[in-house]
């Protein structure tokens, strides 16, 4: 059906016309191998009742090296088997030992769900005798005891073990005594700030471990990512074996770069990303192809699905039978589960989703995956277009590219899109903002003695906790003395605390429908929003901040709503400033406000702006610290930008920016999301051209002190990387693609203004 469907494609001129690349990425074989000898043969009775008789060549070896003591890191793409791969060698240690468990980390609740529901049919179809528990905020208390004692895999996530299971530890003392393997499942997902804590959070678990007696085995599992053995490494902080040697089949995979046809040629106006994306993707579910689309924000994911249920609507022929569901955060647990069971069960034909569905929650077999608008990396690309051809058949991805210049730049080199290899992911656990609140977590949980070697630099931090009270020392040892409960208070991923719940009062329902956390709350259900949810419409009555609800009705209007946002940011202190690297730098305090003033009423398919509103709701306020580069008029820097033409300085200064927020992350070992860049031209505050390089986090998480540290480091860095990129104006890697007519080769300029100040 869907070769049929892509030769029609190809003949479809309206089609091809805005087709600027087509990559046939041929089918490949299997490389498999047969089970080892040792194999339990109830084990082997419930994979034969699943139809697996075979193992891929990775699985095998996985098990294998799991089975003779080493970590392992296992690479291989979307719908390669890495479950069983993890799971065959836990499930054979665990027949063999009774006493023996296992603990998985996921880096979601649907993700812990899904792997249970996998071990489950598993475990009952041969009616194995191993216990398997999910752990997580959603876990009834009448069952954790249970899980405690009982359970030999338990499946929970970084966040519970942070805040519910290590400082809990003697209530898993039977559990900690056995444990011998802990599987980390899409480690690339623990970069920067959330992988640092992720590296202290490995760090306690296995110093639990040690205190109980026991020693257990990492095995990772990774989607694409550059440098994943590297990054594992850094996390786990042992020796681990590299497995990458993909053995699962692959059907024929078509890849196309689509951008979407001119409206108006004069000014350069294409047709928008959303009813391109749903014209395509109606087109594909109508011939039969189940189809996944992604879209980059939760509004869009409801309207690319509104859009495609209308399009689809057809009472003679119950909508020629294709059910369409929308995915994505804040709908509740039940929601999401059943729109994965119907995936799975095919009563549902289509999805879309934000990048929620991304990672591996297995949502069956899908024929064609739809990237509305570029991801913001290579390695989302990726990943979200492996999310089809999971049966080994024939599948189809195509990128609907928006107007932004990433994806316009991406339409125009389709080499750099195929070509360029994935991000690397970066964590820095001696991070000293970061280590100094794992330490006082880890310290509540056990006494730290003199001897102990948790990371360099751990006993300096020791003392400063002493100091200032929250510790103290007595016998060579250090124990928690303060009244707190340490890791409460320490956030692994520094989201805001508690979501805003919404509640459904159409004819007295009162009924809750929803969440959302705070900051979105303030930027999508303000009063008088239009609140869509699996393709219903909902006006916001109040949003009660204090009290966290959001009360809304359904309605029925012809518009839906999107919030103007406004960054503002106040230097709030200088602590420290230095000449350095050829420009003046400046340490301090800022406060960030982000304040959603207005909105815009969009009508419907055309967009068309139908009205305003004004939002009367209290600014997003977060402290952070913030690195400022001055060029001042009498550094190197301030006399070479000074030395180009005004309309120049901005641009350069701008690309300047892009070229620090993609340099830096390497030597602070972060990752692009951790810092935020905002350039000012001739800065008030200072009298000259800056960039302010700022932490996303609130509080600051010594990311901004560090480029201090590096700046020569970073600096050198921009120039090597943008005197070596073969792109002639700019591209995603180095200065960024640039929009419009410009009267000068902004990546030229660049290269002189670094070449006068450096």
């Amino acid at each position: 059906m869907l070769k049929k469907v892509i030769e029609d494609l190809k003949r479809d001129k309206s089609f091809i016309s805005s087709v600027s690349y087509w990559e046939v990425l041929p089918s490949k074989v299997g490389d498999y191998l047969d089970f080892p000898e040792e194999i339990d043969q109830r084990l082997l009775d419930a994979l034969s009742g699943r139809g697996i008789t075979r193992l891929y060549s990775h699985q095998h070896e996985t098990y294998l090296r799991a089975r003779q003591g080493k970590n392992v890191v296992l690479v291989t793409p979307t719908a390669s088997g890495k479950t069983l791969a993890y799971n065959l060698p836990v499930l054979q240690t665990l027949l063999e030992a009774p006493e023996t468990r296992a603990m998985y980390l996921f880096p979601t609740k649907a993700l812990s769900q899904d792997q249970q529901a996998e071990l489950n049919e598993i475990l009952l179809g041969g009616g194995l005798p191993v216990r398997i528990y999910t752990y997580d905020g959603d876990t009834p208390r009448s069952v954790r005891i249970s899980v405690r004692e009982e359970g030999r895999v338990v499946i929970t996530n970084p966040d519970m073990l942070h805040t519910g299971v290590l400082p809990n530890h003697p209530k898993w003392l039977k559990f900690f005594k056995a444990l011998r393997f802990v599987v980390i499942d899409e480690i690339h997902t623990y970069r920067g700030v959330l992988g640092s804590h992720m590296t202290n959070l490995i760090r306690r678990l296995k110093r639990i471990a040690a205190f109980y007696g026991s020693s257990p085995l990492f095995i990772c599992c990774s989607a694409t990512i550059g440098n994943p053995l590297e990054l594992a490494r850094n996390i786990i902080e042992e020796e681990a074996v590299l497995i990458d040697n993909n053995g699962s089949p692959a059907g024929e995979r078509h890849f196309i770069l689509y951008n979407p046809p001119l409206v108006d040629p004069v000014q350069g106006i294409r047709r928008g990303v959303v009813p391109e994306a749903q014209r395509i993707s109606s087109r594909l579910l109508k011939s039969g192809i189940k189809t996944i689309v992604f879209a980059r924000s939760r509004v869009r994911t409801e309207l690319i699905a509104t859009y495609i249920r209308k399009s689809l609507s057809n009472i003679y022929n119950d909508n020629n039978r294709v059910r369409v569901a929308s995915y994505r955060g804040g709908y509740l647990p039940g929601e999401r589960r059943r729109i994965e069971q119907g995936l799975r069960n095919n009563t549902i034909q289509g999805v879309v989703s934000t990048n929620a569905l991304e990672l591996g929650i297995d949502i069956g077999g899908l024929d064609a995956s739809i990237l509305a608008g570029f991801p913001g990396s290579i390695a989302s690309a990726r990943q979200q277009a492996g999310r089809a051809g999971r049966r080994s058949a024939l599948s189809l991805s195509i990128l609907v590219a928006s107007a932004s210049p990433i994806d316009q730049y991406l339409i125009r080199h389709p080499e750099y899109f195929f070509g360029r290899s994935p991000e690397s992911g970066w964590v820095d656990g001696d991070n000293i903002f970061i280590l100094a609140d794992q330490l006082k977590c880890a310290v509540f949980e056990l006494p730290f003695s003199l001897e102990e070697k948790f990371t360099e630099g751990a006993e300096e931090l020791l003392r400063y906790l002493e100091e200032n009270g929250v510790l103290r020392f007595t016998h060579n040892k250090w124990f928690w003395a303060d009244r707190s409960y340490p890791a409460e208070g320490v956030s692994l991923r520094s989201a805001a605390p508690g979501n805003i719940v919404i509640v459904d009062t159409t004819k007295g329902k009162n009924e809750v429908i929803g969440e959302m956390d705070k900051p979105s709350a303030k930027m999508l259900i303000f009063d008088e929003a239009v609140y869509l949810h699996l393709g219903n419409q909902y006006i916001v009555r109040k949003l009660d901040l204090e009290n966290q609800r959001c009360y809304v009705e359904e309605t029925a209007v012809n518009y839906y709503t999107d919030s103007i946002v406004k960054t503002d940011i106040k230097l709030l202190h200088e602590d420290q400033r230095e000449s350095r690297g050829g420009l003046d730098l400046v340490l301090g305090d800022i406060l960030v406000r982000t304040q959603t003033a207005k909105y815009k009423k969009l009508k419907f398919h055309t967009n068309e702006n139908v009205g305003y509103g004004d939002i009367n709701l209290p600014a997003e306020e977060m402290h952070t610290r913030t690195a400022i580069l001055l060029m001042a008029e009498n550094s190197p820097a301030g006399e070479s930008l000074n030395s180009l033409p005004e309309e120049e300085q901005v641009i350069v200064l701008q690309k300047l920016g892009n070229l620090v927020r993609n340099v830096a992350p390497v030597f602070l070992l972060c990752d692009l999301r951790d810092i935020r860049i905002a350039e000012r031209f001739k800065d008030p505050a200072y009298g000259c051209s800056s960039i302010y390089v700022y932490d996303s986090y609130p509080g600051g998480t010594g990311l901004s002190e560090g480029l201090v540290r590096s700046i020569a480091d970073i600096l050198n860095g921009c120039r090597e990387l943008v005197e070596a990129c073969s792109c002639e104006a700019g591209c995603p890697s180095c200065i960024g693609p640039t929009e419009g007519v410009l009267h000068f080769n902004p990546k030229q300029g660049v290269k002189e203004f670094l070449a006068g100040w450096l």
